[in-house]
């Protein structure tokens, strides 16, 4: 029989969905998003895409839930027994009163460790400024020879070799052998980089490896690696996995490659494209050395055209004709002085003779003598003078004569109507053309005109 101390209060009754949807929201509202670690078991992959899947250590489990909308985005495949480390948030199933989690986002447990001691180590040397793009250094644009640090018998080293060889062949790449997976590979990869920046053999080292697990590209996020390739005096490129890979080294080195071949066109210049560069400026060069050639020939044509123009010998001949009338003139001048002395001697003497004055008489012939010679020095002297200026006028019209280019060994080629020739074009083999030379001509037959350029 119950009692009315045993009825229940009406007022204070719950439904078990309210209840269970009071505890889902206190569970909710007290815990955030935790990450929890643990062994993959039950796992169900149901045909809407969720997953559902219990999570345990030793001593327990909890059941969880991943929606087909975040376990899209996770980069691996867990199976039962796989031990992963999860972010979830902590609630409560309401139809069926469990608790469970309901996972957001999962990863391998030990690429989770991995993943924190990158971002730790990425932080660090951030924070000392190793990031920095101030202290990138440019390639040099034709390096002589390249040094690869990457594994002997890997794919990354084929690729590099393949475009190197395609690219530019010119650069030599040597491969500088390490492990570039294991224990042992982070020093091995540092101390071959000392040792390539010690040699000084390098232009560019390259310290590269192919695509695989956060586990794989381990050796390319150790400290040591990364301390190694800033302290090279040698600009280092890092091409580290696949394009969506990136490594410590990727972010110190002086350049990142997204792949090996990729690094291989980053530092390599194009071959192909140097050749037409080349083709283009040897093309600008002929071309200007024709222009040039052509500006000197037309010049030439220009002062043979002025020489022919001034015609030295008929200058010279006008210069002689000018000579002689000058000439001729003065004979006239001086023998008219001579008429009028001889006429002013006749005069004295009959003037003495009619007096008889013997004394004035030899004075007169005195005089005479005297007009004489002053008349015949005077013409001497001017003769001198205008033959002194012939003889200069002279001298430069025989400098600019093209007789005294034949002296040197040049000569002037005629054709049959007495035409100078100045170009092979348009000469039929067998002509007969005449060359003029210092000393006389001769008589030549054209064999045929030279083609080459």
């Amino acid at each position: 029989m119950v009692t009315e101390r045993d009825a229940p209060d009406r007022r204070k009754v719950l439904t078990p969905s309210a209840l269970n949807r009071l505890v889902r929201d206190l569970i909710e509202g007290a815990l955030p998003m935790i990450w929890i670690e643990g062994e993959v078991c039950n796992l169900v992959r149901a045909g809407s895409g969720h997953w559902y899947f219990s999570l345990k250590d030793a001593a327990a489990e909890v059941r969880c839930a991943m929606f087909a909308r975040e376990n899209a985005r996770i980069r691996f495949r867990p199976g039962n027994g796989a031990r992963v480390l999860a972010r979830a948030r902590v609630s409560l199933y309401e139809p069926r009163g469990s608790f469970q989690l309901i996972v957001e986002h999962m990863e391998d447990a030990g690429e989770g460790a991995l993943r924190r001691a990158f971002d730790e180590l990425k932080a660090k040397l951030q924070a000392e400024g190793l990031f920095e793009p101030e202290r990138k250094r440019a390639l040099p644009a034709f390096p002589r020879r390249i040094g690869v640090i990457t594994s002997a018998t890997g794919a990354a080293v084929r690729d590099v070799l393949s475009v190197a060889r395609r690219r530019f062949a010119l650069t030599g790449i040597e491969v500088l052998p390490v492990l570039v997976q294991g224990p042992e590979a982070p020093l091995q990869i540092a101390a071959m980089l000392r040792r390539a920046a010690r040699s000084n053999r390098y232009d560019i080292l390259l310290v590269t490896r192919g695509g695989g697990s956060l586990e794989d590209l381990a050796a390319f996020n150790d400290e040591g690696v990364a301390r190694a390739i800033m302290a090279s005096p040698i600009p280092v490129v890092s091409a580290v996995g696949h394009e969506i890979d990136f490594s410590i080294s990727d972010f110190v080195a002086d350049l990142r490659a997204p792949t090996p071949s990729a690094a291989a066109e980053l530092i390599l210049p194009d071959g192909d494209g140097l050749a037409r560069v080349l083709t283009q400026i040897e093309a600008r060069m002929r071309h200007a050395w024709h222009r040039r050639m052509q500006n000197s020939v037309q010049r030439l044509d220009h002062a043979v055209n002025r020489l022919n123009t001034q015609r030295p010998q008929q200058r010279l001949a006008h210069c002689r004709e000018r000579m002689q009338a000058q000439r001729q003139r003065l004979l006239r001048v001086l023998a008219l002085r001579q008429e009028r002395a001889a006429v002013q001697v006749a005069q004295l003497r009959i003037r003495l003779l009619s007096r008889h004055p013997s004394a004035q008489l030899e004075q007169l012939a005195g005089r005479k003598a005297e007009l004489h010679r002053r008349l015949m020095s005077t013409w001497h002297h001017d003769d001198a003078r205008r033959r002194q200026r012939l003889a200069e006028l002279a001298r430069a019209l025989h400098a600019v004569s093209p007789l005294e280019v034949l002296k040197r060994g040049y000569a002037i080629l005629f054709d049959e109507a007495g035409a100078v020739l100045r170009s092979a074009q348009g000469i039929a083999p067998g002509s007969q053309v005449r060359a003029r030379l210092a000393d006389g001509e001769l008589a030549l037959r054209v064999d045929g005109p030279d083609t080459r350029p």
